[in-house]
């Protein structure tokens, strides 16, 4: 039988009640998030699950709207001197942190010098600044060495670890140290004693929050919440997942596993919609330190091998439609992005792999059992690649595991990987400042480490265009610089659905969860 028959036969039958505490509450929130929460420093850790709960806790000087343009968020607005080297962004009035005290300049400016130290776009802003600083209380002062015409765009980033905003005291941890008390002023107060990893997490409604007069978009707008508690709840089998949600022992669940979409779709109970149109950039990530795929050639067959096969991943991934091929280092739709012509198909693989210089090495594929956007990924790769000739070694563990080697440098046999797969959305990668996973600086690089002087001259080109013509032709260029150094190879584009309760109105789209502007009923 068919692995979507059996899904839709499993829940056509009587399903046992998951092991949750308690029903849920009509003033109670429940979200089942992607994957368990274990990071809660969103600066240190740039995981999805931690960037979302990282929303609940935090705000941000500027968000981005639909159209991923900053807005104006904790922010009442700014200013830009004559010469561009001078940003004054005002605070807006009223401002508070979850303990009482009052949002000042100084905290944001501390806030943002250490989250520069840690983001790939705040690495790039970092060296155009002088001085992080504030003219009083409500004024924050961004002294520049030279013009940044994307400081906007860079504190508005919705992903891979937004420009959140804490406490002086708490941003004087430093940057790569995770903070351990969590304050922030966004519209969710963290509770950490009903914190448990991986498992469950709990928030309060922060009754001093002051959402900004006007609708909630995407990242941006009035953050309002309707409930007094909020809680993450994960349950690791999607099966146990969605009987949660069809008893209503769970609001929402974020990414129902595809095969059993047809059937919540069925049920009146539930509704199911697009969680970001933009959509979602699979790909497998090389890790450049080590042997084989320290090796350009090699990552180039490897690339083109996977290429052929990207509407397999997206049949494992995405229900029919859903899924189409991008050939690019960037999300296909947006603008200035341009696909990559397709070599032909490589009739024989191995001896492609011997001729780029591979070895024989064993091949390291680190892939969580648990993120059901991932783990079908994974599993083609290694197959495809054993047909190749590689000896391929998978591992797989669940997601803070995962989370947990891919950080390791080290070589595989040592506790390190040389592949793991992983999605980005669209929003994060916009252009060549705010993607992550083409940046080439070597050890300061996102997770695989790779090292590239010329994509990351075509970086500082993109910067530095002095109009809207010549950041065109520059975006063309890193493009193709990016796609012959290939930091990684795109498994294609598709959309996710979400699934919450049709009692739950106002869920927003966009590249997070956004839990706020939910009401229930």
């Amino acid at each position: 039988m068919h692995r979507r028959s059996l899904f839709a036969a499993a829940l056509a039958a009587p399903l046992a009640a998951p092991a949750l505490a308690q029903p849920a509450a009509s003033r109670v929130l429940r979200f089942m998030p992607q994957a368990g929460l274990v990071g809660l420093d969103p600066i240190t850790q740039p995981t999805t699950i931690s960037t979302t709960h990282g929303y609940c806790v935090f705000d941000t000087l500027y968000g981005v709207d639909a159209a991923l343009r900053p807005r104006p968020q904790m922010a009442e607005g700014h200013q830009l001197s004559a010469d561009g080297l001078l940003w004054t962004i005002r605070l807006r009035d009223g401002l508070r942190f979850h303990d009482g005290e009052p949002v000042r300049a100084r905290d944001c400016a501390a806030s943002l010098r250490r989250w520069a130290a840690r983001d790939a776009f705040g690495r790039i802003l970092a060296e155009a600044v002088a001085e992080w600083g504030a003219a009083d209380d409500r004024t924050l002062a961004i002294r520049l060495h030279r013009p940044f015409p994307a400081l906007l765009d860079a504190l508005a980033k919705p992903v891979a670890t937004p420009a959140f905003i804490m406490p002086e005291r708490l941003a004087a941890t430093p940057p790569e140290r995770a903070i351990t008390e969590l304050v922030g002023s966004g519209p969710w107060r963290w509770l950490p004693d009903e914190f448990v990893p991986a498992s469950h997490a709990g928030y309060a409604k922060n009754e001093h929050y002051i959402p900004r007069d006007e609708p909630a978009e995407s990242a941006s707008g009035g953050k309002r919440v309707h409930f007094d508690r909020l809680e993450f709840v994960w349950i690791p089998d999607p099966g146990t997942a969605v009987a949660a949600l069809r008893q209503h022992e769970v609001d929402w669940v974020e990414y129902p596993l595809p095969d059993l979409l047809p059937v919540l779709a069925r049920d009146r109970g539930i509704t199911t919609q697009v969680y970001d149109p933009n959509g979602f950039l699979g790909f497998l990530r090389f890790n450049h330190l080590h042997p084989p795929f320290d090796q350009v050639a090699v990552r180039r067959v490897v690339r083109d091998l996977i290429g052929q096969s990207q509407m397999d991943y997206m049949a494992a991934v995405a229900l029919p439609g859903d899924g189409k091929e991008c050939h690019a280092l960037y999300a296909c739709g947006l603008p200035g992005v341009v696909e990559a012509p397709m070599p032909p198909p490589i009739q024989d693989p191995a001896a492609a792999l011997r001729a780029a210089g591979y070895k024989g090495e064993k091949v390291t594929i680190i892939n969580p059992t648990d993120f059901a956007a991932i783990v079908p990924q994974g599993r083609i790769t290694a197959e495809a690649l054993r047909r190749a000739g590689m000896d391929i070694d998978l591992i797989e563990a669940d997601w803070p595991t995962i989370v947990a080697r891919r950080a390791n440098k080290a070589a595989p046999a040592q506790g390190g990987w040389n592949i793991f797969h992983t999605n980005l959305p669209a929003a994060g990668t916009a252009n060549p400042a705010v993607n992550p996973i083409i940046r080439a600086n070597g050890e300061a690089a996102w997770f695989g480490w790779p090292s590239d002087a010329a994509t990351e001259a075509g970086v500082a080109e993109w910067l530095s265009a002095p109009d809207a013509a010549a950041q065109a032709a520059a975006f063309a260029k890193v493009q193709r610089i990016g796609w012959d150094a290939v930091p990684f190879a795109p498994t294609g584009q598709f959309v996710l659905r979400t699934a919450f309760r049709s009692d739950l109105t106002g869920v927003l789209q966009g590249p997070n969860p956004m839990l706020w502007n939910l009401r229930r009923g």
